[in-house]
């Protein structure tokens, strides 16, 4: 009787299904592991873009029934609508302005929390509650203080005359527009200090050193090393904050509802206020607003350079 035994006493190795399995799963490569999180983006991302590209081609009544083709009307419909160009005005000033409040805040309390401090933990963990809270609760909260009737901000400033009667901050978009930015800004600066913090603590500290011995003064120090070493860190907080801000509808629905009328909307907030009066107008507004993101986003990624490398 025969055994399948190598002259060296040892078995050969088995061919056979398993061997065959293996080689076909070689060549698909990484696709068994990269499959389920493509699939899980085309479903989550690339299939709801679509639908709202094809909504915006519709008509659709207000309770949802499709009406037939609108080809494009609703775009038409919605350029000509006349709060149009104010809206989007205003939503670059809040985008930019918030994003330019938080990024430099931010800086400022990094280097704060990246210096030794007696309670630095304390504030740290105190940071993060902004963070934490729901956004909607957060801005449900500031309208409360602001109200005109019980709100704390004007019993407080009418207790110590500061203001001789009670004021409608949130009635008024003078005045709703800062408070509205006051509050998206807060909400931003956990994330975005965080962020540069960890790209402050990457910094080496030999290469402090190394200016000190130089005789580099403090300002030149941040300037010609920590700016340009937190350069990542900071276009990372850049990048989120811009896509953030821009699609920030907690803070504003929860403040103002974007009124009176659309004063104090955004694209996003006008996108969900045409809602109630035509559907494929709305989804006809999220296209633009899909497509100002990204070409926010690209252009400033475009100006900063973001992919060259530090001479």
């Amino acid at each position: 009787m025969s055994t399948n035994v190598t002259p060296g006493g040892r078995r050969p190795p088995r061919t056979g299904r398993s061997g065959a399995h293996r080689r076909g799963l070689g060549r698909l490569g990484p696709l068994p592991w990269i499959g389920p999180a493509v699939l899980l983006i085309v479903f989550v991302v690339l299939w709801p873009v679509y639908e709202m590209v094809r909504t915006s081609f519709l008509k659709i009544s207000v309770s949802g029934f499709v009406r037939g083709w609108a080809g494009p009307d609703k775009y038409r419909k919605l350029f000509d609508e006349p709060g149009l160009g104010s809206v989007i005005t205003a939503t670059v000033v809040w985008t930019v302005g918030v994003v330019a409040l938080t990024m430099v805040l931010s800086l400022a309390l990094a280097q704060l929390f990246n210096q030794r401090f007696p309670g630095r933990r304390v504030t740290r963990w105190a940071l993060i509650a902004p963070w934490a809270a729901s956004v909607l609760m957060t801005a449900i909260g500031f309208k409360w203080m602001l109200d005109r009737t019980a709100g704390v901000l004007n019993t407080l400033m009418t207790d110590l005359g500061v203001i001789d009667q009670p004021q409608d901050w949130l009635g008024d978009p003078a005045t709703a527009w800062p408070w509205m930015m006051f509050v998206a800004v807060f909400v931003s600066l956990p994330f975005t200090t965080y962020t540069l913090l960890a790209g402050l603590q990457t910094v080496p500290g030999e290469v402090y050193e190394a200016a000190r011995v130089d005789g580099a003064g403090a300002w030149q120090t941040y300037r010609r090393i920590t700016l340009p070493l937190l350069r990542p860190a900071f276009l990372v907080g850049v990048v989120i904050n811009l896509i953030n801000v821009f699609n920030s509808f907690p803070v504003i629905w929860g403040m103002t509802r974007g009124g009176p009328d659309s004063d104090t909307a955004t694209t996003t907030v006008f996108m969900y206020q045409l809602k109630n009066s035509d559907i494929g107008e709305s989804a006809a507004m999220s296209v633009v607003n899909f497509a100002l993101v990204v070409v926010m986003v690209a252009a400033f990624l475009k100006v900063s350079g973001w992919n060259k490398e530090e001479a």
